[in-house]
């Protein structure tokens, strides 16, 4: 073996190997589904979303590293998943593996008399079976009890003393009824009405008071909003969130100095990404300088506290870009697309910072990627030639945080290699032969390592493309296969975006995309397949 192909070995086992220097595994994280009401008994439809609620929270206590609902709600969000859809044993593995889930908690609910029955099974991702299949009987009064007793069944081995689990808020069954049907209503008049009966049954119930700003910021009502979360007291559990959100409410409200005051409050405290990321967003729409702290300044610090979230590194270059700092502006924005190829805003306004640095080509290309991702930027081209880019294109972050990729470029930085295309190639080598043997996860794991280091790699693009049509992730597929088509147009590529197309019922371009496959290559059997299905 020569010595290059060593180091592209090394540098492999050093990008597929655990934790960077300094940081430790985190436990397995769990993803608590809400529960089948199978007896269809209308006193306990409110049950199954309450059976997920009450689980993590008692899972958690036992020292397991249970997912919250509100990272189970934005990853619903994230996939376009109905609230109220039954979900499918496969839509249920995505929702896990989007979160960063190694095992799904599913189960059910059965009324018998004055009994209910709960039954769960644990189901480990990886292996795809079910590693501790559990069932409890009890009664409504005894709701709280009986899913300790279930949790402590599922817990990791090493679980807390029941002591911690006994130590949880237990506010009485008729508030968290109300709660539960709050968070499940279809108005927002109904989830109003649920949440205050649940405050009226226990003042003391912050988890209404927090379920309330959600209502109210989703119907831009954000003095409501901020009233809500108002009363939750410095020594609640739920304190930190609390106040994380009433800074939104702050900056939605233009309450500029209250909000930069309440971050920053936060990030003294704990010094979290989104926090140090949302001091920036203050700075950025009121004005700052040196001495009161450069925008800038928190959107460094956000980058450097979480180095895999492209938003934080959007919001760096946008703000040098607003500065008239164009070599700065380009350079974080290049980072950005390293991260996330697909984010259009970033092409975009890397595209104006560059053709400001007078780079036409590299600026005209850029553009061009913008507006094959999305049609909004032929609107943008319209512009003044002085205000090439719009205002307020800076993102806020809430407390809740999805789990990105991991954090690639500290792990290709030990091996020393200068040939970062041939690393790349490697990856993506190494990406189709784990795509092809349908491990769909270490796929994208290397195919990402790729793209780090070279985002325009085509067939990287394309290969994402198939594993996540293949996974039900049509928006995401058509993303890459752009992509990867304005990189390298290829008939394979224009096939499988038609097929992307067809999954999301947009006949006309699947049939586009399938006749340009076979302009350029009249035998390509995916382009057949697709018109064969459109007829």
């Amino acid at each position: 073996m020569d010595r290059r192909a060593a180091i592209i070995l090394l540098t492999a086992g050093l990008a597929g190997a655990a934790p960077v220097h300094g940081q430790s595994a985190a436990p397995s994280r769990i993803l608590v589904m809400p529960f089948e009401n199978v007896t269809r008994d209308a006193r306990i439809v409110w049950l199954g979303e309450a059976a997920s609620v009450l689980l993590a929270d008692d899972l958690n206590a036992l020292g397991a590293n249970a997912i919250t609902r509100e990272e189970r709600r934005e990853a619903f969000q994230r996939l376009q998943v109905p609230r109220a859809a039954s979900l499918t044993d496969a839509t249920v593995i995505r929702i896990g593996q989007l979160v960063g889930a190694s095992q799904v908690v599913v189960g059910s609910l059965q009324g018998e008399g004055e009994s209910l029955i709960v039954t769960a099974r644990s189901i480990g991702l990886e292996a795809a079976r079910i590693q501790v299949n559990v069932s409890e009987r009890g009664t409504l009064p005894d709701l709280y009890d009986l899913f300790e007793r279930v949790g402590r069944r599922l817990a990791p081995p090493g679980a807390k003393p029941p002591s911690e689990v006994s130590a949880l808020p237990r506010p009485p069954i008729a508030a968290l009824e109300n709660y539960i049907k709050g968070l499940l209503a279809e108005t927002p008049t109904n989830a109003v009405h649920y949440l205050n009966t649940a405050l009226q049954a226990d003042s003391s119930f912050d988890r209404a008071r927090l379920a309330l700003w959600d209502v109210f910021d989703e119907q831009a009502d954000h003095q409501r909003a901020l009233a809500a979360v108002a009363p939750v007291a410095d020594g609640s559990p739920w304190s930190r969130r609390a106040r994380f959100l009433a800074g939104l409410s702050q900056l939605n409200l233009k309450r500029y100095d209250d909000a930069f005051n309440t971050f920053n409050a936060l990030a003294d405290a704990r010094a979290s990404a989104p926090a140090l990321n949302n001091l920036g967003i203050v700075q950025l729409r009121r004005g700052s300088t040196p001495q009161t702290g450069l925008a800038t300044y928190y959107f460094h610090q956000a980058a450097e506290a979480d180095a895999t979230e492209p938003d934080y590194f959007f919001n760096l270059g946008y703000a040098y870009w607003m500065e008239r700092d164009t070599q700065a502006a380009i350079y974080w924005l290049r980072e950005t697309v390293r991260r996330n190829p697909a984010d259009g805003d970033a092409h975009y306004v890397l595209g104006a910072a560059l053709a400001s640095a007078r780079n036409p080509t590299e600026a005209s290309r850029e553009k061009e990627l913008a507006r094959r991702l999305s049609s909004t930027y032929a609107e943008w081209d319209k512009r003044p030639a002085a205000e090439p880019v719009p205002k307020g294109l800076e993102r806020t972050k809430t407390d809740v945080e999805l789990p990105h990729a991991r954090r690639v470029e500290e792990t290709l930085a030990a091996s020393g290699q200068r040939d970062q295309q041939e690393l790349a190639r490697f990856y993506v080598d190494r990406g189709r032969r784990l795509y092809q043997q349908e491990n769909d996860r270490e796929a994208i794991a290397e195919l990402n390592r790729a793209l780090f280091l070279s985002p325009y790699e085509a067939d990287a693009h394309l290969l994402l493309g198939r594993i996540h049509l293949r996974n039900g992730r049509v928006h995401d597929a058509i993303d890459a296969l752009k992509i990867s088509l304005w990189s390298a147009e290829t008939a394979e590529a224009h096939a499988v975006l038609a097929a992307a197309y067809a999954d999301a019922k947009d006949a006309d371009k699947a049939r586009e995309e399938a006749q340009r496959a076979l302009v350029l290559d009249p035998q390509s059997p995916d382009a057949r397949r697709v018109l064969d299905r459109l007829r």
